[in-house]
């Protein structure tokens, strides 16, 4: 409920601020905005399909509401075919206060206001939480214990206790504290550089590795900074909740020794609903318990801070140099999400695509504002970046027409804007659909388990 509540409130403000973004514009530049919604008062994508809201009210001009349909939200801009297909305006000639009658410039940078002030709060949010809160990183050469390697990794001949220097004899892996494999993944690395027992050796990594990654959704660590499996915390419904005290050191399970805390995720994946044996260092007495694995293999543990095993550097920002770190921090992740299409699209990552429940899980499971706002600022650029692509219906696709006007001096025809604006709708909608039936598969899939 927690998680949901945050997704909510983010999307809310994300989305408000979107439209926010075309409503400015079009008003800096006299265009009449009638309409102001968060959330759809129709069935998306269908218009006429359900149209009624939830709350409205008509200030000057424009009737701003809630709609029923929580997928979004749109700004009905007069003169302009969009989400709510609404034809009319084409019976009668252009009037200066419409859409239509702006130059193709100004019409330009409607469409891309949402995005533009997306980016700027992704920007802002960043810099705001890099001044508050500053950078901490853990420098390679302090990951004293190295990574623990799951099976996978182990079959392209890596071992618990390696430590990782780079990939491609070009990348030096810099913070230890990141995911590791997500930089492999994306980058599409050959080569893995690693230092075992004080020697540096390279390792081959083959396709079908990654294949295994992304075919795992998400289950599959890899590797995994190593540190000791001392337990800080535990939920009231861990399946240890009776024998765990604050302190305690899991040193085995089944007959399996255990020394660092990744390495207990491993094993618990290896026995999902089966019952299985725990050894429980307590100062120098060990207790055993016995289990039955949870079907989501968890035992809802917390580690102790891992910054009391690891030198860590923390960069500090001053309110003036937090923005452009912001900037180059957003910019980062925009990078990493173009690479992700590689991904999708050649490897089979569409499979993977989930949708609001997936989106649920970037936010934290407890009130935590610092990891909420991180949260949202990254939806942001996403939100940024999928408006810009060009399809129809999408920012990108109105963008896309417009520059094509711009550059040949022919617009396209309004029953050619109409048609466009349906199928992408269409497409929207059918995206939506796959992405969110994926969630509930997955959804039914653990229940059956």
């Amino acid at each position: 409920m927690i998680r949901f509540t945050l997704l909510l409130l983010g999307l809310s403000i994300l989305i408000t601020l979107h439209e926010f973004g075309h409503y400015i514009t079009a008003r800096w530049f006299k265009t009449r905005v009638e309409k102001f919604y968060l959330f759809f008062d129709f069935l998306f994508p269908f218009p006429n399909i359900l149209p009624f809201s939830l709350f409205k009210k008509k200030i000057g001009d424009t009737e701003y509401g809630l709609g029923w349909f929580p997928f979004g939200g749109y700004v009905k801009i007069a003169g302009m075919i969009d989400e709510s297909m609404d034809e009319e305006f084409l019976n009668s000639p252009p009037q200066p206060w419409e859409f239509r009658s702006k130059p193709a410039w100004q019409r330009l940078i409607i469409m891309l206001g949402g995005v533009i002030v997306n980016l700027i709060l992704g920007f802002f949010i960043f810099a705001m939480l890099l001044w508050t809160n500053g950078e901490t990183s853990i420098p390679m050469k302090n990951a004293t214990y190295g990574f623990v390697a799951d099976s996978l990794a182990q079959s392209i001949g890596l071992k618990t206790g390696d430590k990782l220097i780079g990939y491609n004899n070009q990348v030096v892996f810099e913070d230890a504290s990141v995911s590791v494999v997500k930089d492999l993944l994306l980058d599409n690395a050959s080569s893995l550089q690693i230092e075992r027992d004080g020697q540096a050796m390279s390792l081959q990594i083959p396709e079908s590795v990654y294949q295994s990654i992304i075919d795992g959704e998400g289950k599959v660590p890899f590797v995994k900074l190593a540190f000791p499996s001392v337990i800080d915390t535990f939920a009231p419904t861990s399946p240890l909740r009776n024998v765990l005290h604050r302190g305690d050191k899991i040193v085995f399970m089944n007959n399996t020794p255990i020394q660092y805390f990744a390495e207990i995720g491993i094993e618990l994946n290896k026995h999902i609903n089966e019952e299985m044996l725990v050894g429980i260092q307590r100062g120098n007495d060990t207790i055993v318990a016995k289990i039955k694995v949870p079907k989501d293999g968890l035992l809802k543990i917390q580690a102790t801070d891992i910054t009391e095993y690891f030198k860590t550097d923390t960069v500090s920002y001053s309110l003036l140099a937090s923005f452009p770190a912001g900037v180059k921090h957003s910019f980062g992740i925009l990078n990493d999400y173009v690479k992700q299409f590689r991904i999708i699209f050649v490897m089979g990552g569409w499979k993977q695509i989930g949708g609001f429940g997936t989106i649920a899980k970037v936010y934290p499971e407890t009130w935590n504002w610092s990891a909420f706002w991180a949260s949202t600022a990254l939806l942001s650029l996403i939100l940024a970046f999928m408006n810009v692509l060009p399809i129809p219906a999408l920012d990108g696709g109105h963008a896309l027409f417009t520059i094509y006007e711009m550059i040949t001096g022919k617009a396209p025809s309004d029953k050619f804007l109409e048609r466009a604006q349906m199928v992408g709708m269409v497409f929207v909608f059918s995206l939506l659909i796959y992405a969110n039936g994926n969630d509930i598969v997955r959804f039914v899939k653990s229940l059956l388990q």
